[in-house]
């Protein structure tokens, strides 16, 4: 899941140029050119999602250039910096890189790609999508779309993920819902509704599939629900509203696009989200696969068990629990160790033996990191990580240049720590008073 980074921008730990450029075969796609260029095409597509301080997408570009000009003509090859455009990235729900989709017939539903990452392998597949693309339209098949706008003539088919709400029906599904609900109030004789019903139709299946139900988009016909109209003061169509268990119902007040209407939604999913784990670095792989995954790792150093009991590191627990909850949409990694477990570690990011409770945010691409200055508190904390958030606070070389070797510890089991239990000296058989005579 963990690619997004918020507004952390690549700035804090130097700024990282595209991996393409104007005069590559590859063209770069943006929230301003996408549409016209992908989704409006009749061409076949193949995009690449990268982040520019991706290894595996520094890897696949010069593939992706060779892919690109032997396809030229044929079939268009993109590239969309996902990391600069976020917003981008997270229509497609893209959640690693490098992710490639394949944008065929029917332009709102694109594939993944599975296959390798060799200009060879691209060009078989891309090919081969092709070859699909032609069969369906010798066959009239278009995918319900023709130059990425729904079809009208295509019926109830392209409107499957909108749910349908009546007066009967909304309470039990709405009001006493854990799931997020957008809610479109319309008429079946107004403009405004028809040129919207397509865009809410494609962003109900992208919502549906990116947030895995928890949003959902409905429709509900005013002219005949009126019941449900008067209660929410419907007076214009379309009138789109938000609701949440246990707040009152919002406007919405957004484009009418599905990228916006889909943007919306996932902010609303995020928001509604669970925080992230907080994980005990109880081995190398805890610490790399968290790091690896997400642009920032927040490592912490929690003082020994002895220092503090369980009730104090407990607190100390809580207060990390509660900036990974307010830091959410950032989407960073969270880990934490208990002093001395991992004495290189703490080396290497200049904690080093003292000043516990330690705090240090870490880019493990760039192998940089950045020390928490202040308190370990909510305050002191937040003001760390809100710097972070716009770019600044010093930084600084992990040591070594890369992580050093993690040790393999047992989980702590939550319970107070134990001082270890010496060996019982049986005296019994020394005569101590002949023992001081020889010591003297």
């Amino acid at each position: 899941l963990l690619f997004v980074l918020g507004t952390v921008s690549c700035a804090l730990f130097l700024a990282v140029n595209g991996l393409y450029s104007a005069s590559d075969d590859v063209v770069e796609l943006t929230p301003t050119n996408f549409n016209k260029e992908v989704i409006q095409s009749e061409s076949l597509w193949l995009v690449e999602f990268y982040a520019p301080w991706c290894g595996h997408c520094q890897r696949l570009t010069p593939e992706w250039k060779k892919a690109a000009t032997a396809l030229k003509g044929v079939v268009k090859v993109g590239a969309v910096d996902a990391d600069k455009h976020q917003s981008l990235g997270g229509q497609y729900g893209v959640r690693g890189f490098p992710t490639i989709k394949i944008f065929g017939a029917n332009k709102n539903k694109a594939e993944d790609y599975q296959g390798g990452r060799t200009s060879d392998a691209i060009v078989d597949a891309a090919l081969s999508a092709l070859r699909s693309l032609v069969k369906d339209r010798l066959s009239g098949r278009s995918g319900g779309y023709s130059s990425g706008k729904q079809s009208r003539e295509s019926g109830g088919g392209d409107k499957k993920d909108v749910i349908e709400l009546t007066d009967d029906s909304f309470d039990k599904n709405v009001i006493n819902s854990d799931d997020v609900w957008m809610v479109e109030f319309y008429a079946p004789w107004c403009g405004h509704c028809k040129n919207l019903e397509p865009e809410w139709a494609a962003a109900a299946t992208e919502v549906k599939e990116q947030t895995k139900g928890k949003v959902k988009l409905a429709a509900v016909d005013a002219t005949v629900n009126q019941m449900l109209a008067g209660r929410y003061g419907i007076r214009g169509f379309p009138t789109i509203k938000i609701f949440q268990k246990g707040e009152d119902p919002v406007d919405y007040d957004g484009g009418r696009t599905r990228s916006d209407i889909i943007a919306r939604a996932l902010d609303l999913f995020s928001d509604n989200a669970p925080p992230p784990e907080l994980l005990e670095i109880i081995g190398e792989d805890v610490l790399k696969s968290t790091c690896d995954a997400h642009q920032l790792c927040i490592i912490s150093v929690l003082p020994h068990i002895l220092d503090t009991g369980a009730s104090g590191r407990n607190s100390y627990l809580d207060v990390m629990l509660k900036m990974a909850e307010k830091y959410k949409k950032k989407m960073w990694g969270w880990l934490w160790t208990e002093a001395g477990a991992q004495s290189d570690l703490e080396s290497s990011l200049g904690i080093g033996g003292f000043g516990y409770p330690a705090m240090a945010a870490v880019n493990a691409r760039k192998m940089k990191f950045a020390l928490l200055k202040g308190s370990f508190s909510e305050q002191g904390i937040n003001e760390f990580l809100r710097e972070l958030s716009v770019g600044r606070g010093s930084t600084a070389p992990v040591g070594g240049g890369a992580f050093p070797k993690i040790h393999s510890v047992e989980p702590w089991d939550g319970k107070d720590g134990e001082l270890p239990v010496e060996d019982d000296i049986d005296l019994s058989d020394v005569d101590l008073d002949d023992w001081d005579k020889d010591e003297l």
